[in-house]
Protein backbone atom coordinates (compact mmCIF):
# COMPACT_ATOMS: atom_id res chain seq x y z
CA UNK A 1 0.00 0.00 0.00
CA UNK A 2 1.25 3.55 -0.17
CA UNK A 3 2.44 5.72 2.38
CA UNK A 4 -0.76 7.84 2.90
CA UNK A 5 -2.98 4.69 3.14
CA UNK A 6 -0.61 3.31 5.81
CA UNK A 7 -0.46 6.45 7.12
CA UNK A 8 -4.83 7.36 6.84
CA UNK A 9 -5.46 4.01 8.63
CA UNK A 10 -3.30 4.33 11.38
CA UNK A 11 -4.76 8.23 12.12
CA UNK A 12 -7.91 6.83 12.35
CA UNK A 13 -6.93 3.52 15.13
CA UNK A 14 -4.65 6.36 16.55
CA UNK A 15 -2.14 3.84 16.19
CA UNK A 16 1.72 4.81 15.90
CA UNK A 17 2.97 3.08 11.93
CA UNK A 18 6.34 2.79 10.09
CA UNK A 19 6.18 2.77 6.39
CA UNK A 20 9.47 1.02 5.48
CA UNK A 21 10.15 2.56 1.85
CA UNK A 22 12.30 3.52 -0.89
CA UNK A 23 10.95 6.61 -2.75
CA UNK A 24 13.47 8.45 -5.35
CA UNK A 25 16.49 7.94 -3.20
CA UNK A 26 19.21 6.00 -4.87
CA UNK A 27 18.43 2.04 -5.06
CA UNK A 28 21.28 0.95 -2.81
CA UNK A 29 19.48 3.48 -0.11
CA UNK A 30 15.98 2.75 1.60
CA UNK A 31 13.89 5.05 4.13
CA UNK A 32 11.88 4.73 7.10
CA UNK A 33 8.99 6.79 7.69
CA UNK A 34 7.33 7.33 11.18
CA UNK A 35 3.93 8.20 12.08
CA UNK A 36 3.13 8.56 16.08
CA UNK A 37 -0.61 8.13 16.85
CA UNK A 38 -1.43 11.59 16.65
CA UNK A 39 0.25 11.83 13.00
CA UNK A 40 3.87 12.03 11.49
CA UNK A 41 6.70 12.79 13.22
CA UNK A 42 8.50 16.38 13.40
CA UNK A 43 11.82 17.81 13.53
CA UNK A 44 11.77 17.56 17.01
CA UNK A 45 10.87 14.02 16.94
CA UNK A 46 13.85 13.10 14.62
CA UNK A 47 16.52 15.07 16.53
CA UNK A 48 15.34 12.80 19.42
CA UNK A 49 15.14 9.77 17.66
CA UNK A 50 18.79 10.20 15.88
CA UNK A 51 20.30 11.48 19.64
CA UNK A 52 18.62 8.92 21.55
CA UNK A 53 21.25 6.28 23.45
CA UNK A 54 19.19 2.99 22.58
CA UNK A 55 20.48 -1.01 23.44
CA UNK A 56 19.61 -2.93 20.70
CA UNK A 57 19.37 -6.71 20.96
CA UNK A 58 19.37 -9.45 18.70
CA UNK A 59 15.91 -11.13 18.19
CA UNK A 60 15.79 -14.71 18.41
CA UNK A 61 13.52 -15.07 15.24
CA UNK A 62 11.07 -12.62 13.36
CA UNK A 63 7.85 -12.63 14.37
CA UNK A 64 5.21 -13.48 11.49
CA UNK A 65 3.61 -10.42 10.23
CA UNK A 66 -0.31 -10.71 9.79
CA UNK A 67 -1.47 -8.80 6.82
CA UNK A 68 -4.41 -6.51 6.63
CA UNK A 69 -6.14 -5.49 3.28
CA UNK A 70 -7.63 -2.43 5.14
CA UNK A 71 -5.32 -0.09 4.39
CA UNK A 72 -5.62 -0.41 0.61
CA UNK A 73 -9.91 -0.88 1.40
CA UNK A 74 -10.26 2.40 3.49
CA UNK A 75 -7.86 4.72 1.25
CA UNK A 76 -9.92 3.57 -2.25
CA UNK A 77 -12.73 4.06 0.09
CA UNK A 78 -11.78 7.19 0.96
CA UNK A 79 -11.83 8.57 -2.05
CA UNK A 80 -14.77 6.76 -4.06
CA UNK A 81 -17.22 7.28 -1.31
CA UNK A 82 -17.16 11.56 -2.27
CA UNK A 83 -19.04 10.96 -5.54
CA UNK A 84 -22.45 9.77 -6.36
CA UNK A 85 -21.73 9.22 -10.16
CA UNK A 86 -19.41 8.03 -12.00
CA UNK A 87 -18.21 11.32 -13.40
CA UNK A 88 -14.94 10.26 -15.04
CA UNK A 89 -17.04 7.98 -17.47
CA UNK A 90 -15.53 8.87 -20.98
CA UNK A 91 -12.45 9.24 -19.89
CA UNK A 92 -9.14 7.51 -20.69
CA UNK A 93 -6.55 7.84 -17.66
CA UNK A 94 -3.03 6.40 -18.33
CA UNK A 95 -1.40 4.74 -15.01
CA UNK A 96 2.71 4.62 -15.07
CA UNK A 97 2.97 2.19 -12.25
CA UNK A 98 6.45 1.40 -12.45
CA UNK A 99 7.44 0.24 -9.17
CA UNK A 100 4.97 2.00 -7.21
CA UNK A 101 3.70 0.65 -3.88
CA UNK A 102 0.13 1.83 -4.84
CA UNK A 103 0.06 0.29 -8.07
CA UNK A 104 -2.82 -2.39 -7.65
CA UNK A 105 -5.01 0.71 -6.19
CA UNK A 106 -5.19 3.21 -8.50
CA UNK A 107 -6.95 1.49 -11.01
CA UNK A 108 -9.39 0.48 -9.06
CA UNK A 109 -10.03 4.33 -8.04
CA UNK A 110 -10.22 5.14 -11.17
CA UNK A 111 -12.50 2.57 -12.51
CA UNK A 112 -15.04 3.12 -9.99
CA UNK A 113 -14.95 6.65 -11.00
CA UNK A 114 -15.97 5.86 -14.35
CA UNK A 115 -13.01 5.96 -16.14
CA UNK A 116 -11.11 3.25 -18.55
CA UNK A 117 -7.67 2.69 -17.17
CA UNK A 118 -4.68 1.89 -19.21
CA UNK A 119 -1.70 0.37 -17.27
CA UNK A 120 1.55 1.48 -18.30
CA UNK A 121 4.84 -0.16 -18.01
CA UNK A 122 4.85 -2.20 -14.81
CA UNK A 123 8.40 -3.06 -13.59
CA UNK A 124 9.13 -5.72 -11.08
CA UNK A 125 12.54 -3.66 -10.33
CA UNK A 126 12.68 -0.66 -8.49
CA UNK A 127 12.35 2.36 -10.46
CA UNK A 128 13.00 5.47 -8.14
CA UNK A 129 11.17 8.16 -9.42
CA UNK A 130 11.81 11.66 -8.75
CA UNK A 131 8.48 13.86 -9.12
CA UNK A 132 10.21 17.19 -8.77
CA UNK A 133 12.85 16.25 -11.12
CA UNK A 134 11.36 14.14 -13.63
CA UNK A 135 13.64 13.05 -16.13
CA UNK A 136 13.92 13.25 -20.05
CA UNK A 137 12.80 9.63 -20.63
CA UNK A 138 9.73 9.75 -18.20
CA UNK A 139 8.85 13.20 -20.21
CA UNK A 140 8.84 11.70 -23.70
CA UNK A 141 7.19 8.69 -22.34
CA UNK A 142 3.96 10.45 -21.25
CA UNK A 143 3.93 12.46 -24.67
CA UNK A 144 3.81 9.21 -26.95
CA UNK A 145 1.74 7.32 -24.38
CA UNK A 146 -0.88 10.23 -24.79
CA UNK A 147 -1.20 10.10 -28.41
CA UNK A 148 -1.20 6.31 -28.60
CA UNK A 149 -3.79 5.87 -26.05
CA UNK A 150 -5.90 9.08 -26.77
CA UNK A 151 -5.24 10.01 -23.10
CA UNK A 152 -6.89 12.44 -21.12
CA UNK A 153 -3.91 12.39 -18.12
CA UNK A 154 -1.31 9.72 -16.90
CA UNK A 155 -1.20 9.43 -13.30
CA UNK A 156 1.51 8.18 -11.49
CA UNK A 157 3.61 8.54 -8.04
CA UNK A 158 6.87 7.92 -6.37
CA UNK A 159 7.94 4.50 -4.84
CA UNK A 160 6.16 4.99 -1.92
CA UNK A 161 3.10 6.88 -3.28
CA UNK A 162 2.63 10.37 -1.37
CA UNK A 163 3.56 12.22 -4.67
CA UNK A 164 1.65 12.30 -7.51
CA UNK A 165 2.97 12.77 -11.13
CA UNK A 166 0.16 13.59 -13.32
CA UNK A 167 0.38 15.02 -17.20
CA UNK A 168 -2.41 17.09 -19.03
CA UNK A 169 -4.27 15.25 -22.16
CA UNK A 170 -0.63 16.40 -24.25
CA UNK A 171 1.31 13.96 -21.83
CA UNK A 172 2.75 17.02 -19.98
CA UNK A 173 3.74 16.71 -17.04
CA UNK A 174 2.40 19.16 -14.53
CA UNK A 175 5.07 20.73 -11.89
CA UNK A 176 3.96 19.49 -8.19
CA UNK A 177 3.22 23.10 -7.18
CA UNK A 178 0.92 24.11 -10.36
CA UNK A 179 -1.26 20.79 -9.69
CA UNK A 180 -1.68 21.71 -6.11
CA UNK A 181 -2.45 25.40 -6.74
CA UNK A 182 -5.44 23.65 -8.82
CA UNK A 183 -6.11 21.07 -6.52
CA UNK A 184 -6.60 23.44 -3.37
CA UNK A 185 -8.93 25.82 -5.49
CA UNK A 186 -10.79 22.78 -6.24
CA UNK A 187 -11.72 21.98 -2.73
CA UNK A 188 -12.16 25.67 -1.95
CA UNK A 189 -9.31 25.92 0.43
CA UNK A 190 -8.98 29.19 2.24
CA UNK A 191 -5.42 29.08 3.64
CA UNK A 192 -2.06 27.44 2.06
CA UNK A 193 1.45 26.44 3.77
CA UNK A 194 3.75 25.52 0.94
CA UNK A 195 7.79 25.44 0.52
CA UNK A 196 9.20 28.37 -0.21
CA UNK A 197 10.86 26.55 -3.67
CA UNK A 198 6.96 26.50 -4.90
CA UNK A 199 5.91 29.02 -7.24
CA UNK A 200 5.12 32.33 -7.17
CA UNK A 201 1.99 32.31 -9.31
CA UNK A 202 -0.06 30.45 -5.63
CA UNK A 203 0.06 34.25 -4.43
CA UNK A 204 -0.51 36.22 -8.08
CA UNK A 205 -3.67 34.15 -8.84
CA UNK A 206 -5.44 35.91 -5.81
CA UNK A 207 -7.65 32.31 -5.32
CA UNK A 208 -6.35 32.25 -1.27
CA UNK A 209 -7.32 34.06 1.43
CA UNK A 210 -3.68 33.54 2.70
CA UNK A 211 -0.65 32.01 2.28
CA UNK A 212 2.29 31.07 4.49
CA UNK A 213 6.17 29.99 2.99
CA UNK A 214 7.26 27.68 5.25
CA UNK A 215 11.20 25.09 4.87
CA UNK A 216 11.17 22.50 2.77
CA UNK A 217 9.88 19.70 3.66
CA UNK A 218 6.11 18.11 4.89
CA UNK A 219 7.53 18.27 8.70
CA UNK A 220 7.40 22.08 8.38
CA UNK A 221 3.86 22.00 6.21
CA UNK A 222 2.10 20.24 8.54
CA UNK A 223 3.69 22.48 11.70
CA UNK A 224 2.31 25.45 10.17
CA UNK A 225 -1.31 24.22 9.92
CA UNK A 226 -1.85 24.66 13.50
CA UNK A 227 -1.33 28.15 13.33
CA UNK A 228 -3.04 28.60 10.35
CA UNK A 229 -6.32 26.25 11.66
CA UNK A 230 -6.27 29.08 14.34
CA UNK A 231 -7.81 31.71 11.58
CA UNK A 232 -9.34 29.46 8.71
CA UNK A 233 -11.67 27.31 8.43
CA UNK A 234 -9.54 25.28 5.64
CA UNK A 235 -6.25 24.70 5.51
CA UNK A 236 -4.07 22.56 3.02
CA UNK A 237 -0.39 22.44 2.26
CA UNK A 238 1.65 21.15 -1.09
CA UNK A 239 5.06 20.96 -2.02
CA UNK A 240 6.81 21.50 -5.31
CA UNK A 241 7.28 17.32 -5.65
CA UNK A 242 3.83 17.37 -5.65
CA UNK A 243 2.78 16.42 -2.22
CA UNK A 244 -0.59 17.16 -0.94
CA UNK A 245 -1.51 17.60 2.74
CA UNK A 246 -5.33 18.12 3.80
CA UNK A 247 -4.54 19.95 6.90
CA UNK A 248 -8.29 20.08 7.76
CA UNK A 249 -11.77 18.16 7.80
CA UNK A 250 -13.46 19.59 3.94
CA UNK A 251 -17.01 19.15 2.45
CA UNK A 252 -17.31 17.96 -0.69
CA UNK A 253 -20.70 16.90 -2.78
CA UNK A 254 -21.70 17.21 1.03
CA UNK A 255 -19.58 14.23 2.28
CA UNK A 256 -16.71 15.21 4.82
CA UNK A 257 -13.50 14.79 3.66
CA UNK A 258 -11.32 14.26 6.70
CA UNK A 259 -7.62 15.43 7.07
CA UNK A 260 -5.03 14.15 5.93
CA UNK A 261 -1.91 16.11 6.94
CA UNK A 262 0.78 13.82 5.21
CA UNK A 263 1.59 13.78 1.58
CA UNK A 264 -1.10 12.08 -0.53
CA UNK A 265 -0.86 11.64 -4.11
CA UNK A 266 -4.66 10.47 -5.01
CA UNK A 267 -6.47 13.65 -3.93
CA UNK A 268 -4.87 16.04 -6.13
CA UNK A 269 -5.25 14.30 -9.16
CA UNK A 270 -8.83 13.69 -8.39
CA UNK A 271 -9.44 17.03 -7.92
CA UNK A 272 -7.63 18.08 -10.67
CA UNK A 273 -9.58 15.77 -12.54
CA UNK A 274 -13.05 17.03 -11.27
CA UNK A 275 -11.89 20.60 -11.71
CA UNK A 276 -11.03 19.84 -15.29
CA UNK A 277 -14.79 18.31 -15.80
CA UNK A 278 -15.70 18.18 -19.51
CA UNK A 279 -12.93 20.48 -20.38
CA UNK A 280 -9.11 19.90 -20.32
CA UNK A 281 -6.74 19.60 -17.97
CA UNK A 282 -4.24 22.75 -19.98
CA UNK A 283 -6.86 25.32 -19.94
CA UNK A 284 -6.75 25.14 -16.38
CA UNK A 285 -3.44 25.64 -16.15
CA UNK A 286 -3.05 28.15 -18.79
CA UNK A 287 -5.11 30.53 -17.17
CA UNK A 288 -3.02 30.70 -14.34
CA UNK A 289 0.11 33.47 -13.97
CA UNK A 290 2.25 32.18 -16.55
CA UNK A 291 5.51 31.70 -14.16
CA UNK A 292 7.33 28.96 -15.23
CA UNK A 293 9.38 26.46 -12.71
CA UNK A 294 12.19 23.97 -13.34
CA UNK A 295 14.06 22.26 -11.19
CA UNK A 296 17.36 19.59 -10.93
CA UNK A 297 20.24 18.18 -8.32
CA UNK A 298 23.76 17.02 -9.11
CA UNK A 299 23.48 13.23 -7.62
CA UNK A 300 26.22 12.04 -5.44
CA UNK A 301 27.54 15.46 -4.19
CA UNK A 302 28.73 15.51 -0.62
CA UNK A 303 26.48 17.83 1.72
CA UNK A 304 29.70 19.52 3.08
CA UNK A 305 30.35 20.90 -0.51
CA UNK A 306 26.53 22.22 -1.20
CA UNK A 307 26.68 23.73 2.12
CA UNK A 308 30.23 25.37 1.61
CA UNK A 309 28.87 26.99 -1.59
CA UNK A 310 25.57 28.23 -0.02
CA UNK A 311 27.35 29.96 2.70
CA UNK A 312 29.58 31.74 -0.13
CA UNK A 313 26.53 32.77 -1.10
CA UNK A 314 24.90 34.16 1.43
CA UNK A 315 28.34 36.27 2.25
CA UNK A 316 28.22 37.18 -1.78
CA UNK A 317 25.56 36.36 -3.73
CA UNK A 318 26.11 38.82 -6.83
CA UNK A 319 29.64 36.86 -6.89
CA UNK A 320 27.99 33.49 -6.57
CA UNK A 321 25.91 34.07 -9.40
CA UNK A 322 28.85 35.32 -11.34
CA UNK A 323 30.06 31.99 -10.97
CA UNK A 324 27.64 29.97 -11.67
CA UNK A 325 26.79 32.63 -15.01
CA UNK A 326 24.59 35.36 -14.65
CA UNK A 327 26.24 38.40 -16.01
CA UNK A 328 25.33 42.04 -15.36
CA UNK A 329 22.46 41.06 -12.82
CA UNK A 330 20.67 43.06 -10.35
CA UNK A 331 19.37 41.34 -7.26
CA UNK A 332 16.31 42.18 -6.05
CA UNK A 333 15.65 39.86 -2.67
CA UNK A 334 17.65 37.04 -0.88
CA UNK A 335 15.74 34.91 1.29
CA UNK A 336 17.67 32.56 3.37
CA UNK A 337 14.54 30.45 5.02
CA UNK A 338 15.91 27.32 3.66
CA UNK A 339 19.12 27.08 0.85
CA UNK A 340 20.04 30.19 -0.84
CA UNK A 341 16.91 31.56 -3.36
CA UNK A 342 18.03 35.11 -4.69
CA UNK A 343 15.21 36.92 -7.30
CA UNK A 344 16.79 39.09 -9.38
CA UNK A 345 15.42 42.92 -10.46
CA UNK A 346 14.38 40.79 -14.32
CA UNK A 347 12.00 38.51 -12.29
CA UNK A 348 13.76 35.08 -12.54
CA UNK A 349 14.64 33.41 -9.39
CA UNK A 350 17.39 31.06 -8.28
CA UNK A 351 17.24 28.42 -5.43
CA UNK A 352 20.26 26.22 -4.52
CA UNK A 353 19.94 23.81 -1.60
CA UNK A 354 21.35 20.43 -0.59
CA UNK A 355 18.64 17.79 -0.07
CA UNK A 356 17.48 16.87 3.30
CA UNK A 357 17.55 12.92 2.34
CA UNK A 358 20.41 12.37 0.04
CA UNK A 359 24.04 13.73 -0.91
CA UNK A 360 22.12 15.60 -3.37
CA UNK A 361 22.60 19.31 -4.56
CA UNK A 362 18.95 20.67 -5.90
CA UNK A 363 18.23 24.17 -7.91
CA UNK A 364 15.18 25.37 -8.37
CA UNK A 365 14.55 28.35 -10.90
CA UNK A 366 11.37 30.15 -11.79
CA UNK A 367 10.94 32.56 -15.19
CA UNK A 368 8.73 34.06 -17.04
CA UNK A 369 9.19 31.45 -19.31
CA UNK A 370 10.14 27.85 -19.06
CA UNK A 371 13.20 27.69 -21.89
CA UNK A 372 14.56 30.78 -19.02
CA UNK A 373 13.55 28.51 -16.05
CA UNK A 374 15.64 25.52 -17.58
CA UNK A 375 18.81 27.87 -18.94
CA UNK A 376 18.77 29.31 -15.09
CA UNK A 377 18.94 25.80 -13.80
CA UNK A 378 21.14 24.01 -16.27
CA UNK A 379 23.96 26.84 -16.00
CA UNK A 380 23.95 27.19 -12.20
CA UNK A 381 24.43 22.97 -11.83
CA UNK A 382 26.94 23.10 -15.34
CA UNK A 383 28.79 25.58 -13.26
CA UNK A 384 28.95 24.65 -9.59
CA UNK A 385 30.60 21.31 -10.89
CA UNK A 386 33.68 23.83 -12.00
CA UNK A 387 33.26 25.06 -8.53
Amino acid sequence: VPTPALAYVAQEDAIPAIMVTGSHIPFDRNGLKFYRPDGEISKADEQVIITEQVEFSELAELPELAVSNRAAEEYITRYTSLFATPWLTGKRIGIYEHSSAGRDLYYRIFEKLGAEVIALERSDQFVPIDTEAVSEEDTLKAINWSKQHNLDAVFSTDGDGDRPLVSDENGNWLRGDILGLLSAEALNIEALAVPVSCNTAIESCERFTHVERTKIGSPYVIAEFANLAKRFNSVAGFEANGGFLLGSDVELNGQQLKALPTRDAVLPAIMLLAAAGEGVISTLVNALPQRFTHSDRIQNFATEKSQKIIAQGKNDPANLLTQLGFDNVVIKNVDETDGLRMTLADGRIVHLRPSGNAPELRCYAEAANYLDASDCVKSSLKNIQKL
